[in-house]
């Protein structure tokens, strides 16, 4: 028997959608498959540019999260103004991505549904996830730490409601 139920849809958004979103998007896919929520949540990750669109996660953010046991999938795209119609929740890494989506929300309906990842972190307190593309190793090591966080404190929310 199918789940009458429309799928909860969350997005997760950087700028360029090789790093922090689908970073956030393989780390909640493992989590959903390995939880109750895995038929009533859906989630996809964009970018507010679309220099990368069709490219796969950026190399060492795809080596760091391979080393904590995730499987690496998924091609950058681009944000669109039908995403803010399509999701349920909008997920952006840093106060930059936050700008830029909230300028397609043009009549600011959408708004309440647009927040900071990091809003959901339990065990960290950051203002941002920051973008890791030209510093070292320890910056993807920090965005993975900050992405575990955010993404189960996300499932425990939405297994709240």
């Amino acid at each position: 028997m199918s789940n009458p139920r429309k799928p909860f849809r969350v997005l997760f958004v950087c700028m360029g959608n090789i790093c922090r979103s689908p970073a956030a998007e393989i780390v909640c896919s493992k989590l959903l498959s390995e939880s109750d929520l895995r038929d009533s949540v859906e989630i996809d990750s964009a970018g507010t540019i679309g220099y990368h669109s069709g490219k796969g996660p950026d190399s060492r953010m795809a080596a760091t999260l391979k080393a904590r046991g995730y499987p690496i999938f998924g091609r950058a795209r681009q944000v669109q103004p039908q995403d803010l119609e399509d999701f349920d929740l909008i997920l952006v890494a840093d106060e930059e991505n936050l700008a830029d989506v909230r300028r397609l929300d043009r009549d600011g309906s959408r708004s309440a549904k647009i927040k900071l990842l990091v809003d959901y972190c339990e065990n960290h307190d950051a203002p941002r996830v920051p973008d890791p593309y030209y510093g070292g190793q320890s910056g993807f090591e920090e965005v993975a730490d900050l992405v575990e966080d955010a993404c189960a404190g996300l499932l425990a929310q939405l297994r709240a409601r």
